[in-house]
C-alpha cells in the first residue's frame, strides 16, 4: 500500500497544484534546456511544463512556487528511478496501460475530443500517449522502488508503538472520532410495482418523441438527471468509459437520431439519442426517471415499525427477536438486526460512514434509544432502494484521544507510518549526498522541502 504523506506521494506524475503568484520564470527567449542532471537521468524545462499544464487540468492549489515544487518533485522521482533499474525492478504494465487509458478518458472528456486535447498540450495525440506511456512507467518503477524501502522496515512491536506514543506530544496523536454501534429492523417497498411504474411512464415519454415532440423538450420536463436536464439532457462529448457499462454499451450502438429502448443502471432507467460519435466518444441526451413509491407504500411500512416498537418497548418483544422475525433484510435479520459496515466487517461506524438519513435519525440519541420509522436507503444505494426502518443506538464510543490500551491498532499504524516516512526521507537524503546531481541556477530561489537540493546548485553556481 502506497503512503499516504505528501512528501511521498508528491512523485506521483498527476498531483494536482495551481500557479503561485511568484511562479518560477525562465530567462527572456528560453525555449527549452537541461535544467538538472540526477545520475544519468536528465530533466529538462519542457519536462516541467508538461507536468504544470497537467496539474492546471486537476485543478486544486498550492502555496508554493508551482515549478520548484514540480522540479523537487521529479528530482526525487528521479533518484527512486536510478535505484529501481539498480534493483532491476519490472515496470508493470497491466498499471501502466490502465492508468494511461484513465488519463487519455479524462483529457479527451473535458476537451471534448483529441482535436482540442492536441491544441492545449500542441502535440499531437500519438506523441502525448508516448511521453505520457513513458512517465507513467517510471512512475511504475519509482512506486516499486518505494514500496521495497517501506517493505524493508521491521515489523512495529509493542514495544515500538510504546516509544512511539511517548515521544509525541498529546496533540500528534490521533483522534478517534465518535462511533456508533447500531441494529436495525426494515421494510422493502413494493419494488417490483415501482420499477414497472417508472418503466411505463418511460415507454409513453419515448412513444411522445417517436411521434414527432423534442427529446430536449422533454428532458427538460421530465428527466430527473439535474445536470443535464436543464441542458435539454445532452450529456456533452465524452469518453464512454466514465459511463455505466449498460447505459455505455446502448449509446454506442445507436444510430445517431435513434431513441433506445429502456436502460437501467444503479442511477434508475433511461432513454437515450445519440447525437454525435467519434471512436470511443459520443456525444448523448437521456432522459432519467427513477423509481418511486406511493405515500401508501411509507404509512403502510411506518404503521407496521410503529406496532414493532411499541412491542418492543413494552418487552413484549426483544429487538434481537424482532429482526429476525420482521426484518426483511437479510443481512442483518441473521444478526439479530446488528449492522456492519459492509467494506470492513466492523460493527461500529464513524459518522461519515453512515447514511445521512440514518444518522439525522440516531445523532440526538443515546445508548439504547430506537428511532421513529425513517425512510434510507439499502446498502446497494442504487436509485430505488429505499427501505423503512427503525434503529436501535446499541453503543455510542465517543470521541477521544488515541491510548495505548484502547486504540492500539491505529497508533501501530501510526507508528508504522512514521518509520516508513523516516526511511522514504533517509534514503532521499542518502542518495542526494553520493548522487552526481547538478540543477541550473535559475532555481536558486526555490523553497524546496529538502535544502539539500540547493547544496546541488550552489556548487553549480561555484
Amino acid at each position: 500500500m502506497m503512503l499516504k504523506n505528501n512528501r511521498i506521494l508528491a512523485l506521483l506524475l498527476c498531483a494536482a497544484v495551481s500557479v503561485n503568484a511568484r511562479a518560477q520564470v525562465y530567462p527572456s527567449g528560453l525555449i527549452d534546456k537541461t535544467i538538472a542532471v540526477v545520475g544519468g537521468e536528465m530533466v529538462t524545462i519542457s519536462d516541467i511544463e508538461s507536468e504544470v499544464q497537467m496539474m492546471r487540468i486537476q485543478g486544486a492549489s498550492s502555496d508554493k512556487n508551482m515549478r520548484c515544487e514540480v522540479l523537487e518533485n521529479i528530482l526525487q522521482g528521479k533518484l527512486f528511478l536510478t535505484q529501481a533499474r539498480l534493483d532491476s525492478l519490472n515496470v508493470n504494465e497491466d498499471m501502466v496501460e490502465m492508468e494511461m487509458n484513465q488519463r487519455i478518458d479524462q483529457i479527451r472528456t473535458q476537451f471534448g475530443g483529441d482535436q482540442a486535447a492536441e491544441e492545449y498540450f500542441g502535440k499531437p495525440m500519438y506523441k502525448l500517449r508516448q511521453e505520457w506511456r513513458s512517465a507513467l512507467q517510471d512512475q511504475s518503477l519509482t512506486q516499486q522502488e518505494q514500496q521495497k524501502i517501506s517493505n524493508a522496515i521491521p515489523p512495529v512491536t509493542p514495544y515500538d508503538v510504546q516509544v512511539y506514543v511517548d515521544g509525541c506530544d498529546e496533540a500528534d496523536l490521533p483522534v478517534i472520532p465518535v462511533k456508533y454501534q447500531l441494529s436495525q429492523i426494515c421494510l422493502y417497498p413494493d419494488r417490483d410495482a415501482a420499477k414497472m411504474a417508472v418503466k411505463e411512464r418511460l415507454l409513453a415519454i419515448r412513444e411522445r418523441i417517436i411521434k414527432g415532440e423534442k427529446f430536449s423538450t422533454l428532458a427538460r420536463l421530465y428527466s430527473q438527471d439535474p445536470g443535464s436536464s436543464r441542458r435539454g439532457g445532452e450529456l456533452g462529448m465524452a469518453s464512454k468509459s466514465i459511463f455505466w457499462p449498460a447505459f455505455s454499451d446502448a449509446a454506442m450502438s445507436l444510430k445517431p437520431g435513434v431513441v433506445s429502448q429502456i436502460v437501467e443502471t444503479p442511477d434508475g432507467f433511461h432513454i437515450i439519442e445519440v447525437l454525435e460519435k467519434n471512436g470511443d466518444m459520443f456525444n448523448a441526451r437521456h432522459i432519467l426517471l427513477k423509481p418511486e413509491y406511493t405515500r401508501e407504500d411509507r404509512e403502510r411500512a411506518f404503521s407496521r415499525l410503529d406496532s414493532i416498537k411499541t412491542k418492543i418497548l413494552d418487552s413484549t418483544l426483544t429487538f434481537g427477536n424482532a429482526a429476525r422475525y420482521f426484518s426483511e433484510d437479510l443481512a442483518t435479520r441473521t444478526n439479530m438486526g446488528q449492522m456492519s459496515d459492509p467494506n470492513t466487517g466492523s460493527a461500529y461506524f464513524e459518522i461519515d460512514q453512515l447514511k445521512p438519513q440514518d444518522y439525522a435519525a440516531i445523532m440526538n440519541l443515546g445508548e439504547g434509544d430506537i428511532t421513529d420509522p425513517v425512510e434510507s436507503l439499502d446498502n446497494e444505494g442504487r436509485a430505488g432502494n429505499t427501505v423503512y426502518k427503525i434503529l436501535r443506538v446499541d453503543r455510542i464510543l465517543p470521541a477521544h484521544t488515541a491510548t495505548f490500551t484502547n486504540d492500539y491498532d491505529q497508533l501501530m499504524n501510526q507508528a508504522k507510518q512514521s518509520k516508513q516516512i523516516e526511511a522514504i526521507d533517509n534514503f532521499i537524503k542518502e542518495k542526494i549526498r553520493a548522487t552526481h546531481i547538478i540543477i541550473d541556477p535559475i532555481f536558486a530561489d526555490c523553497n524546496f522541502d529538502n535544502e539539500d537540493w540547493l547544496t546541488k546548485i550552489r556548487k553549480e553556481e561555484q
